[in-house]
């Protein structure tokens, strides 16, 4: 096998494609259990400080989100024309607004089947989160865009390092790495968006209006999405693939040594989204990357990860397909039985009364194979779409 740059048929770099469908399926793996009591630990976000596997999952995909910005913008030759701000402020909207409508959907759907009318489940913006896993990729992405293309190339890791430092200072000063309301963090959100608009996350017993993508924690978010613009660079500098998994595997064990050692001071938090977690989360972002390409486009075994090149073509669509069908499977109720008020949601239905006994009454085992199944589900209507060549661009 040629060790240059082997790539997919269309021209793009498949281990990208493929590290972008992985976190795809795993976003929608960990927020779709058959029940939110009864999962594997590894499955779990760290409750506050610390670090699993589940907490990847979103880090890898706003950094490979950098890295396809760099890709997306070389074609203006890192130039702010018109046409080009034009782009990447539509786009951030875009992604904003239909963040907003899974929001809205859900409370729409859970409003009319509880017995609202029409018009009052259509205007219930009352208790809407505003911010969110989609509301905060558009801002990053819009806010790391212009900045990238302002910014000249050498200035950009200081403009990064400055987000970073910051950002810690905010944390160190206003009680940052503390889960109550006297949290900097939670008081902005508070006074800007309202508590009604924000998560609710409870620790240690203790529930408490707190966003895990609120506005302060989104000046980190951006220096994220930098750190993977970055690394967008040092990929396109060269077309040996070897040299790319050289610089990935220096760059990823750098900021990955350089997160955990600091994090004696300054623990790794993704709830908060601290300085910390960025550089551990990015350096093994960029590892991964690095083996990935070894793996994928330099040895060429592809067949084991076709499964997830059809989440990874159609990234966007396939998290808000996940989104949407989990708000439909957990709203929509059916007749059963098996509890007293005589109806179950679809979710529940599949979960209590099929898979629960099948697993023998491991609850947990039983809820993993629902979010599995659930993946199953997503990936067979993205594999029509890779089949067809569909690519639904957002």
């Amino acid at each position: 096998m040629d060790k240059t740059a082997q790539t997919s048929k269309t021209g793009r770099l498949l281990a990208l494609d493929i590290l972008r469908g992985i976190t795809i399926a795993g976003m929608i793996l960990v927020n779709n259990p058959g029940s939110w009591g009864h999962i594997y630990a590894p499955l779990r976000h760290a409750s506050w400080n610390g670090l699993t596997p589940t907490d990847l999952v979103f880090p890898f995909f706003m950094f490979i989100m950098g890295i396809s910005t760099y890709f997306s913008l070389r074609k203006y030759d890192f130039t702010l024309t018109g046409k080009c701000l034009w782009k990447i402020v539509r786009r951030s909207v875009v992604i904003f607004l239909i963040g907003m409508f899974i929001a809205w959907f859900g409370l729409f759907l859970r409003g009319v089947l509880s017995g609202k009318t029409f018009s009052d489940a259509v205007f219930n913006f009352d208790h809407i989160r505003i911010l969110g896993v989609m509301p905060r990729l558009g801002i990053c992405y819009g806010v790391g865009a212009i900045s990238a293309l302002l910014l000249k190339k050498k200035a950009l890791p200081w403009f990064t390092a400055a987000l970073l430092a910051v950002y810690t200072i905010i944390l160190l000063t206003g009680n940052g790495f503390e889960f109550s309301d006297n949290n900097v963090i939670s008081i902005i959100d508070h006074k800007v968006l309202g508590p009604a608009h924000m998560y609710s996350d409870t620790i240690d017993g203790v529930t408490l209006k707190f966003d895990p993508e609120g506005l302060l924690s989104t000046l980190p978010s951006i220096a994220h999405m930098l750190i993977g613009f970055m690394c967008g660079g040092l990929i396109s500098s060269t077309k040996d693939n070897n040299l790319r998994i050289n610089k990935l595997f220096i760059v990823g064990t750098i900021l990955t040594f350089s997160g955990f050692l600091l994090s004696y001071g300054l623990p790794v938090n993704k709830k908060i989204w601290s300085p910390t977690f960025v550089l551990t989360t990015c350096g093994l972002a960029a590892s991964f990357l690095g083996l990935l390409i070894w793996i994928i486009d330099i040895r060429g075994y592809r067949k084991w990860c076709r499964f997830f090149e059809a989440f990874g073509i159609n990234p966007l669509f396939m998290y808000c397909l996940g989104a949407i069908l989990s708000i439909i499977t957990g709203a929509v109720k059916i007749p059963w039985n098996g509890v007293e008020s005589g109806m179950i949601s679809i979710k529940g239905w599949l979960y209590q009364g099929v898979l629960i006994p099948v697993c023998g009454d491991n609850t947990t085992l039983a809820s993993l194979l629902f979010a599995v199944i659930f993946v199953l589900v997503n990936w067979l209507i993205g594999l029509i779409l890779y089949k067809k060549q569909i690519y639904i661009k957002i």
